[in-house]
C-alpha cells in the first residue's frame, strides 16, 4: 500500500483509512490489574493504555505527553491474542523503587544515578505472568507525523526504548506485518477474530469454547499528580486464542480478518 493512501480518510472518524499491524511477543508479560491483591495478577490481554505506551515507548516519546495522541477520535486500537493465553504464578524477591528507597552514587557530581538500595531487604511477591504471549496489534493514528514514525520505526526494525510486555524485564520482539486498509462494516453477526470490545454481551455461547471477560483501563489523560484513566472498556476474549461469534457487532476488516477497534 502507498503512502499516498494516508490522503484518505474516514469522514467520520477523521482517522486515515489505514492501520499498522505488527506482532508483539515474547516469553513472559504481565498487565497488573488495578484491582489490589495478595498476589499480582494479570489482564490477559494487554490494556489499551498499555498498548500505547509500547507504542510511545518504541518512539521515545516523553513520559505523559502521549495520551492525546491515543485518545479517542485521535487513535484506534484493535488487539488479537495469537494463540493459548496461558498463566503461571511466579514468585519473585523485589526491591522498592519509591523514593525514599533509591540510592544515588556518587553522593556529589553532576553525574549520579538513582537504583534501589541494594543492603534494603527483599519483598516477596507473587507475580501471575502469561507464559509465552503473543498478540497482534492494528492501530490507527489520525497524527500523521506520528503514524508515519511509527512506519518508519517498524520497518527498520528499530526502538527508541526497548519494547516490553507490561514490566521492563519482560522484553519483547515486535514484527512488522504490513499497512492494511481498513474496511468498515455495519453491525452484523460474524465472527470476530480480535478481543470483543464493548460488545461482551452480545457474544454468543458455543459449546466447548470458552470466554473470558476482563475491564481494563481503557484511555488516560495527563494530569497534576502525572496521568489519570478516564475510562475503561470490557473485553471479551477466547483464552484458546480462537474468534468469537459476536451478534450485531460493528467489525472492520483489516488484512482477511474481522477485528473491533477501541
Amino acid at each position: 500500500m502507498s503512502r499516498q493512501s494516508l490522503a484518505s480518510r474516514d469522514s467520520n472518524l477523521g482517522l486515515p483509512e489505514t492501520c499498522l499491524s505488527f506482532e508483539i511477543r515474547g516469553p513472559w508479560a504481565h498487565f497488573r490489574r488495578v484491582e489490589g491483591n495478595i498476589v499480582k495478577q494479570t489482564y490477559r490481554i494487554p490494556p489499551r493504555t498499555t498498548v500505547a505506551g509500547i507504542v510511545a515507548a518504541m518512539l521515545g516519546l516523553e513520559r505523559d505527553g502521549y495520551y492525546d495522541a491515543f485518545g479517542p477520535g485521535s487513535s484506534r486500537v484493535a488487539i488479537e491474542p495469537v494463540g493459548e493465553l496461558r498463566t503461571m504464578n511466579v514468585p519473585q524477591n523485589t526491591l522498592s523503587t519509591a523514593n525514599e528507597h533509591l540510592k544515588t552514587v556518587p553522593s556529589r557530581g553532576h553525574t549520579r544515578i538513582s537504583m534501589p538500595d541494594p543492603t534494603e531487604l527483599r519483598q516477596q511477591h507473587n507475580y501471575e505472568l502469561i507464559v509465552d504471549p503473543a498478540y497482534r496489534i492494528d492501530l490507527q493514528l489520525a497524527d500523521d507525523d506520528l503514524f508515519e514514525r511509527f512506519r518508519d520505526r517498524l520497518e527498520s526494525g528499530t526502538s527508541y526504548y526497548p519494547p516490553s510486555l507490561g514490566l521492563s524485564e519482560h522484553l519483547a520482539e515486535v514484527e512488522f506485518l504490513g499497512s492494511f486498509d481498513v474496511q468498515e462494516h455495519d453491525p452484523e453477526t460474524v465472527r470476530v477474530d480480535s478481543a470483543v470490545v464493548n460488545a461482551t454481551d452480545s457474544i454468543e455461547v458455543e459449546p466447548e469454547k470458552r470466554v473470558r471477560v476482563e475491564r481494563a483501563p481503557g484511555y488516560m489523560a495527563a494530569d497534576e499528580g502525572g496521568r489519570t484513566t478516564t475510562d475503561f472498556l470490557s473485553v471479551g476474549y477466547s483464552p484458546a486464542g480462537e474468534s468469537l461469534l459476536v451478534a450485531d457487532a460493528a467489525t472492520a476488516h483489516v488484512d482477511g480478518r474481522r477485528v473491533m477497534f477501541s
